[in-house]
């Protein structure tokens, strides 16, 4: 079995709803859900000119490939009416790879770890909650370490909504 870290987000709509959806599609297609981060709130990230998301992170295991599991995903979204339209732009789900056990993956449409995971609070915040000693493979330091070194200055505010 491979153990994945999934970061899912949501500003459109019925965020919770999306979250939990998306959560339930996981299990049923993707792998068994181990570990779930609390629910988070932030103001929008790269396109700030949107609705505050919904984040949080979740841990599987699975017994998907990595591109699987990517492929997977991406059905999901698509199920749940995702459109991209805009790079950074509203979603109704967003559902990203952080980490894949302790692979690196370089293609052209997946790049594991996550090539932005350090740079964002919103993804490290609920990943250090789940997950604090976990290494990442290329950058050789916790993700604790990655969150206290991170000079996102987005706040993260926990969310009053568990899954």
């Amino acid at each position: 079995m491979n153990t994945s870290y999934l970061s899912l987000g949501s500003n459109e709509g019925d965020r919770v709803l999306w979250i939990s959806k998306a959560i339930d599609r996981i299990a049923e297609s993707c792998g068994h859900i181990i570990r779930k981060s609390s629910l988070f709130e932030t103001a929008a990230w790269g396109i700030n000119a949107q609705p505050d998301f919904l984040n949080m992170v979740i841990t599987i295991q699975t017994s998907q490939t990595a591109h699987q599991l990517l492929e997977s995903i991406l059905h999901i979204e698509i199920l749940l009416g995702r459109h991209r339209d805009i790079k950074w732009g509203p979603r109704i789900i967003d559902i990203d790879i952080l980490f894949f056990n302790d692979e690196v993956v370089n293609l052209p449409d997946l790049i594991i770890p996550h090539p932005y995971l350090h740079l964002r609070r919103f993804t490290l915040v609920p990943l250090t909650e789940i997950a604090p000693d976990y290494i990442h493979p290329i950058l050789n330091k916790s993700t604790a370490s990655l969150l206290s070194e991170c000079q996102d200055s987005l706040e993260v505010h926990l969310f009053n909504q568990t899954f």
